[in-house]
């Protein structure tokens, strides 16, 4: 699943495979883009910005795309290999030496460089951006104080590369319910499950499985996430699944019921 980690670790790869070539053929397959051609500009960089990737292009321009719950930009020297069925190809960067396909993107357009805050601006501290500041992250999440504390991770106004496998995890981490309201914990727990955020978030960017028990092992690398039925590996209880968010959109989170007891 596409978090903060996962689009850091795309902007990487695109970077390293494009910046500061000439583009010599794009191919936007979405109608709001199906005219644009940035053939002979120069990439010159990619970055992520929470969950969202910004791919700017010579002459002040920004190709702005969002990875959602299934999208992925894949890399191929040329000449290319297949990149999956053409109907989920959505663009495609061609240089000299790479070509770059997004798949799947719920997000794709082209914005003016200096207007990028149109699409990013509304974002809290990127955990793996310069702009950390787990201070201001920290004041955001209490601003709602009855907001059950994984719907506040996972609100990317308040910190931004956080889903649904992290908030799972951190609470387990934090010892403490999903659904615990956020302005409820002390202090110094907030400021400690930030801290674990930020160094899984890093530990994880380079890897491709995505790790947050500190085993190698796939079937033990996630402490709750996915482990519906199986026993905690804290205490042996069964991992239970549960709901939260507004009707139109609910989402899912895992925890243990006996490490991470309801507030009462």
């Amino acid at each position: 699943m596409p978090e903060g980690d996962t689009v850091w670790r795309a902007a990487r790869t695109l970077h390293e495979a494009l910046a500061g070539c000439v583009l010599l053929r794009t191919d936007f397959r979405v109608p709001r883009m199906a005219t644009v051609d940035l053939s002979g500009r120069v990439l010159l960089e990619v970055v992520s910005r929470g969950k969202h990737l910004l791919m700017r292009v010579e002459g002040g321009l920004t190709v702005h795309s969002h990875l959602g719950m299934e999208g992925s930009w894949r890399v191929r020297s040329n000449p290319p290999g297949g990149f999956g069925p053409a109907h989920q190809v959505r663009a495609l960067l061609a240089t000299g030496s790479h070509t770059a396909a997004g798949l799947r993107l719920p997000v794709l357009e082209l914005l003016r460089t200096r207007e990028e805050f149109a699409a990013v601006g509304h974002l809290g501290p990127d955990l793996l951006g310069p702009d950390w500041d787990a201070g201001e992250a920290e004041r955001r999440l209490v601003r709602g104080p009855d907001r059950a504390l994984v719907e506040a991770l996972l609100d990317q106004r308040n910190l931004a590369g956080i889903g649904n496998v992290y908030a799972s995890e951190l609470c387990f981490l934090a010892r403490t319910s999903p659904w615990t309201p956020v302005g409820t914990l002390p202090a110094p727990l907030l400021a400690r499950l930030l801290e674990a955020a930020k160094r899984l978030l890093e530990a994880n960017k380079t890897r491709v499985r995505r790790r947050t028990t500190g085993s190698a092992r796939p079937e033990r690398a996630l402490a709750v996430y996915g482990r519906e039925g199986r026993p905690c590996y804290r205490c042996g209880t069964e991992v239970r699944t549960g709901g939260h968010g507004p009707p139109e959109r609910p989402r899912t989170v895992w925890y243990c019921p006996h490490c991470q007891p309801p507030e009462t």
